[in-house]
């Protein structure tokens, strides 16, 4: 047996991989197969990357004879889902880590590399890619011996596309990764590693066991939280779920115990036996701690109870996911929700839009900041509803993070200027290769959850890859940056803001708002404020009728009398008239200037 882990940055092709060595290994029959096997979330397959990890165990024949059961667990590339390759690899003995031949080592790959190191694996380099015109394999193999510190002439070269020299793959998985170390005849010890709702059997449990022999009608118990389950049903991954008499040690499998409440599973827990329970729990995962915060409302205020039910489910498959109820003057009753990152945001966003077919609307995302008021205490805000009185504020301080931008070597200046731009310092350069830099900037997280991202990409031709670390707390400047619509304070469009950023932020606000929200019979004020202090303004015209149409000739003063009227009942109106703001108004104050 071996349990083994794909990992890499971003398009480097895992998921290809991954569809290679299923198909070689005959677990899913050429019908029956597509592309992205393991990436059955529409939304992976829509956008070519991989959200959540997923398991399947390949029985293969190797070359001398022997038949093993490679238990594969496929990871993420992006930066947000990084806690997933964490949980995935504290159930691996080793990796294989993919290079692509023609982009060679990026900032994942290294990040990644340090995740196997830190969890003590055996790392196999694979260079992918070598079809492509573009592919230097010699350069690939220079780069993971001095890069990467591992032997890039050990590395295999392969095309998971066209499906060169993948069997060289499998026979190196059996050659160097070791067989899993325990003891079925030991006291149950098994890692959780992730959880899926499934609406007729309730929680699958994902597991690894490390220690003795987990079967069906034994009682078991969570040591973290306390909690005891029978167990129904066990069984290892193949193309579909395939029940077993039992689990032994070493073996990556599932475990179906009747588990009906969404929160009781948490990933990281050691299961146990009831009546002979293990000494201690495993090591766990650490504490996934959200960096991004937004509130999200229903539209629609009756759709609430369908977005508290959908929010539950999605929190079983996201471990990383959290939610406190919320409620606001504006648009009633919501949550706010903690994400690892604006993709992260993104894509749940999106399936709770698709998968439970809600309409929604998200507040400016923040970040958590810490406030010391002036008589000591200290406070941690991330919703500007809590942000206290300036009086009482004694400083502030924000979270920032080491950022590790890889580049070819021409598109220096641009990335500096756009780090510059965001409040970026104490940058760094080394030059890993003839053409290529690592840039390291210490930024504000807060200036890169917007759009930074999307706008590297951008000043790069989409050659630049990114990766960051959060290092800490720093003293900053903050406000509150309020909207006002009509002279009342529209509570989902506030936001924390550094003072420097808070006038450009107000003014693409109330510039967004002028353009969607709908005339009224009066004229409208948009203002952007930081406590009593306008910053910024602007206003919708007022529908006008011609009120003397009818006044043909004659005294002026008979105009003059009806304009004075029609200003009376207007301004009578605006201050009773109630000035509903479309859901598109606050979509649009949420895009950033890129997205026009």
């Amino acid at each position: 047996m071996r349990n083994f882990s794909i990992i890499a940055h971003i398009d480097h092709g895992k998921s290809t991989l991954a569809d290679r060595l299923i198909q070689i290994c005959g677990v899913v029959s050429q019908r029956d197969f597509q592309n992205q096997f393991l990436d059955n979330l529409y939304l992976e397959r829509e956008r070519g990357i991989t959200i959540k990890s997923q398991a399947i165990t390949l029985p293969y024949t190797a070359e001398d004879g022997q038949t093993y059961h490679l238990n594969l667990i496929d990871t993420p590339g992006h930066v947000d889902f990084s806690y997933e390759v964490s949980r995935a690899l504290n159930s691996c003995e080793g990796v294989l880590l993919v290079v692509d031949a023609s982009q060679g080592v990026e900032a994942q790959t290294l990040a990644n590399l340090y995740l196997a190191m830190e969890h003590d694996l055996n790392i196999i380099p694979v260079i992918n890619k070598i079809d492509l015109p573009s592919a230097d394999v010699e350069e690939a193999r220079r780069q993971i011996t001095e890069d990467l510190g591992l032997d890039g002439d050990e590395a295999i070269a392969i095309s998971a596309k066209d499906n060169i020299n993948i069997p060289a793959v499998l026979e190196a998985i059996v050659k160097e990764l070791p067989p899993p170390v325990g003891d079925s005849d030991e006291k149950l010890q098994a890692l959780i590693f992730d959880a899926q709702y499934d609406p007729y059997r309730g929680t699958v449990i994902y597991i690894r066991i490390k220690e003795g022999t987990l079967k069906p009608g034994e009682h078991i118990r969570f040591m973290h939280t306390e909690q005891e389950y029978k167990v129904e049903e066990v069984g290892l991954f193949g193309a579909k779920r395939e029940a077993k008499p039992q689990l032994t040690a070493g073996e990556v499998g599932y475990v179906i115990a009747g588990v009906k409440n969404v929160a009781d599973t948490k990933v990281g827990d050691t299961i146990t036996h009831q009546k002979q329970p293990a000494d201690k729990p495993l090591p766990g995962f650490t504490e996934i701690k959200p960096v991004v915060f937004s509130s999200i409302y229903p539209v629609s205020t009756d759709d609430y109870p369908e977005l508290a039910d959908a929010i539950d489910k999605l929190m079983l498959n996201d471990a990383s996911l959290t939610a406190a109820k919320d409620s606001s003057g504006a648009l009633g009753f919501g949550f706010r929700c903690g994400f690892l990152g604006l993709l992260h945001l993104e894509v749940v966003q999106e399936r709770l839009e698709r998968e439970f077919g809600l309409s929604l609307i998200l507040t400016v995302p923040s970040v958590r900041y810490r406030i010391y008021t002036n008589d000591g205490e200290k406070m941690e805000v991330e919703n500007p509803s809590y942000y206290p009185d300036p009086s009482t504020i004694d400083y502030c301080e924000e979270p920032y993070i080491r950022a590790s931008i890889m580049m070819p070597e021409r598109y220096i200046g641009s990335v500096m200027t756009l780090c510059l731009e965001r409040r970026g310092e104490n940058s760094n350069m080394t030059y890993p290769s003839p053409g290529r830099v690592d840039l390291s900037f210490e930024l504000p997280l807060a200036e890169v959850i917007y759009d930074f991202y999307d706008k590297l990409k951008t000043v790069t031709q989409g050659y630049g890859s990114f990766d960051y670390d959060i290092i800490g707390y720093r003293r900053t400047d903050l406000a509150r940056l309020d909207i006002l619509v009509n002279s009342e304070r529209v509570d989902a469009l506030s936001s924390l803001v550094h003072k420097e950023r808070a006038r450009p932020r107000a003014l693409h606000a109330v510039k967004k708002l002028r353009d969607t929200i709908p005339r009224q019979q009066f004229k409208i004020a948009i203002q952007g404020a930081i406590g009593s202090t306008i910053i910024a303004r602007s206003t919708i015209g007022a529908f006008r009728k011609d009120v003397t149409s009818k006044c043909y000739g004659g005294d002026i003063s008979r105009k003059r009398k009806l304009l004075e009227k029609q200003k009376a009942g207007k301004k009578r109106m605006k201050l009773v008239g109630n000035v509903p703001i479309p859901q598109k108004a606050f979509l649009a104050v949420l895009q950033s200037d890129t997205d026009e």
